[in-house]
């Protein structure tokens, strides 16, 4: 009963939340020992590669994932992992996705009505926010960067839907990790 009076205190309680999971993520993972799990992921082959690629949309596990592919760039078939571990982040980005876009719709609404947001909304040109949005959202998903950022910005318009959202997430991650890949093909 306390915890929830608080719980209805608080503005932005999911957003809160979310943040807050970031936070412990980061302080589980921050200065220990990957090599075990990164040795679980090469012992299972191409299906380490597509978990690797579910890994790579995280924001606490993007780095690792990113390690992954590029020592697993020297073992695989580059094309072939390039596309398997593209459907692994296009899988995790979809899970972002419809968290982001049917669990947080009513804060999304809430933080757009705010007159920071509004005066803002404002101030910024709209082909600025047609093209610039969506193709910052695209970096950030191409890059090791964690997609939530990049998803988050996708999700809360609703002009993407779910189909063309995924077919920009398998392309733009695809292409992030052959980047990768490539690279540690030459390392």
């Amino acid at each position: 009963m306390f915890m929830k009076k608080i719980l209805s205190k608080i503005k932005y309680p999911k957003l809160l939340f979310l943040i807050f999971t970031f936070v412990i993520a980061y302080l589980m993972f921050t200065g220990q020992e990957f090599s075990p799990f990164h040795n679980f992921l090469f012992n299972l082959g191409y299906f380490g590669t597509f978990l690797a690629g579910i890994f790579f949309t995280y924001g606490f596990t993007a780095a690792p994932a990113t390690a992954i592919l590029l020592i697993l760039a020297g073992e695989q078939n580059i094309l072939f992992a390039g596309f398997i571990a593209g459907f692994g982040a296009l899988i995790g980005d979809l899970i972002i996705f419809k968290f982001i876009r049917y669990s947080f719709a009513d804060e999304i609404e809430k933080i757009s009505q705010e007159k920071a947001i509004n005066h803002l909304n404002n101030k910024i040109p709209t082909l600025l926010k047609k093209y610039f949005v969506p193709i910052l959202a695209g970096f950030i998903i191409a890059s090791p960067l964690p997609d939530e950022i990049g998803v988050s910005l996708l999700a809360a318009s609703r002009s993407i839907s779910t189909k063309l959202f995924s077919a920009l997430s398998y392309i733009l991650n695809t292409a992030g990790i052959f980047v990768i890949l490539l690279i540690g093909s030459t390392i």
